[in-house]
C-alpha cells in the first residue's frame, strides 16, 4: 500500500531543453532522489516527465529541473500533482513522441 505522501508529478518544460542533456540531468536527479517514473523529449521542443514518490523529494525534483542543466534554459514548468499509480520500478529516459 502506498503511503498518502506518495504522489506523482507530471511536467512539461518549456525552453531550450533539446540536446543539452536535459533527459539525463533529470533522470539522474530522479535516480538520486529515489524517484520513479520517465522523461521524455517532445517533437514540439519541449520535455515531459512523469515522477512518482514523496512529495518531498517531488518538489526537490521540481526545483531542479526549473534550474536545468548548464547547458540548458528552462523558460516555463507546466507541473501538476496527482495520485500515483505505482506503476514504475525505475526512473527511465523514453523515446521522443
Amino acid at each position: 500500500m502506498m503511503d498518502q505522501d506518495y504522489v506523482r508529478l507530471h511536467a512539461i518544460v518549456e525552453g531550450r531543453v533539446q540536446g543539452v542533456g536535459f533527459r539525463y540531468f533529470t533522470q539522474r536527479h530522479a535516480m538520486q532522489l529515489g524517484l520513479v517514473g520517465w522523461v521524455r523529449n517532445r517533437w514540439e521542443g519541449t520535455v515531459e516527465l512523469i515522477a512518482e514518490g514523496p512529495r518531498d523529494d517531488l518538489v526537490k525534483l521540481q526545483q531542479a529541473i526549473g534550474r536545468g542543466p548548464h547547458a540548458g534554459t528552462t523558460q516555463n514548468v507546466k507541473s501538476d500533482f496527482q495520485k500515483a499509480t505505482g506503476e514504475f520500478s525505475s526512473f527511465q529516459v523514453r523515446r521522443t513522441v
